[in-house]
């Protein structure tokens, strides 16, 4: 890559991450907005059960009901689980 398309990356990159920046200032006030009304917040045991515990349990049913509705065959795979060799020493020699 040439110094012109090096400087045109960078100056892609600066201003993009200047234009996040920028926009993403009002989620960083402290000051309430009209009709903002939050709720108390979550413990730790609440949090790690909605973030961690959650997620985890229906990873699990789902891969769970995958695992027992699977109707397919057997996936193993029938070239090299058929084969038989005869008189293998022999052959080995020749």
């Amino acid at each position: 890559m040439d110094n012109k398309n090096a400087l045109r990356a960078g100056a892609l990159a600066a201003g993009t991450t200047l234009m996040m920046l920028l926009m993403s200032s009002p989620a960083l006030a402290l000051t309430r907005d009209d009709g903002d009304d939050p709720g108390t917040g979550l413990s730790v045991v609440e949090t790690l059960g909605l973030y961690v515990v959650a997620p985890l349990v229906l990873f699990a049913v789902i891969a769970g009901l995958v695992w027992v509705l699977d109707k397919s065959k057997d996936r193993q795979d029938p070239t090299s689980s058929n084969i038989t060799v005869k008189g293998g020493k022999a052959q080995a020699e020749a």
